[in-house]
């Protein structure tokens, strides 16, 4: 798909990747819904993005809330043709600890967050995209997904987060084949350790310690490493139905 023109709807694009995404698809000639939480600085990104850009309060575990948030969006840019969904977080908790097993509430937390979240958004971005004209080979539309490495090989403590990215693998392929008569594509990058958020400013050691086990590079990826893959995707029409890994061939240990 042409990024020129089209109109992106961009979850967590207050920061990090997604802002990185975000940042690429305006400088190719797209226009950008940033939906992000009403604490975060989407206000201010979006201002900064200038008048291509909007901000819409969005909590992804509200699932009433977000789809109002992404209404107001395609409302406000007469459609929706690309969507990235970055949103997520996740809890350190093994399956059995020291005072009992691991909680219930924290996993379905954890899965209400990164896989209901995330289905809930696909399942209306595609709704919205369907409705748009086809272009000229077909396509409508391209959904975006944030999966982990963690949900291939989830180290200790991962299980609920493990779980919940995992749940996003598995439902690329199958969500491809339910939505290709649409012509709409869906795909996922699976990150290893990134440079965003808390991990943003670890000390340069630290990130040693934690990216040794990569091939090359060895050291945490960049938010613009996923944006210039997200535009890949956007613009190959033949990647569809599947996670791509984007860890510098980096495996997670069991701790």
């Amino acid at each position: 798909m042409n990024v020129e023109g089209r109109v992106a709807v961009v979850v967590g694009g207050a920061s990090g990747m997604a802002r990185a995404t975000a940042a690429a698809i305006l400088a190719r000639g797209g226009r950008v819904a940033i939906l992000d939480l009403a604490t975060s600085a989407g206000a201010e990104v979006a201002r900064a993005f200038g008048n291509a850009t909007t901000f819409h309060p969005c909590d992804v575990t509200d699932f009433a809330g977000t789809e109002s948030a992404l209404n107001d969006a395609v409302e406000a840019h007469g459609g929706l043709h690309i969507a990235v969904n970055t949103a997520g977080g996740g809890v350190a908790e093994r399956t059995v600890k020291k005072d009992g097993p691991h909680a219930l509430e924290s996993f379905q937390q954890t899965i209400a967050l990164n896989l209901v979240g995330t289905f809930n958004l696909n399942r209306l971005q595609a709704w919205h995209m369907s409705r748009n004209e086809a272009d000229v080979e077909g396509e409508r539309g391209v959904i975006i997904d944030t999966a982990s490495i963690a949900g291939f090989e989830g180290q200790i403590g991962q299980v609920a987060y493990s779980a919940s990215k995992a749940g996003i693998v598995g439902m690329m392929l199958t969500m491809a084949r339910d939505l290709g008569s649409l012509g709409i594509r869906v795909a996922a990058i699976a990150p290893s350790l990134f440079a965003t958020g808390l991990t943003a400013g670890i000390p340069p050691e630290r990130e040693a310690t934690l990216t040794a086990g990569s091939a090359f590079p060895r050291r945490m990826g960049r938010p613009d490493e996923y944006a210039r893959l997200a535009i890949g995707i956007i613009e190959n029409p033949m990647i569809n139905g599947t996670t791509i890994r984007l860890d510098g061939g980096q495996r997670f240990a069991a701790r």
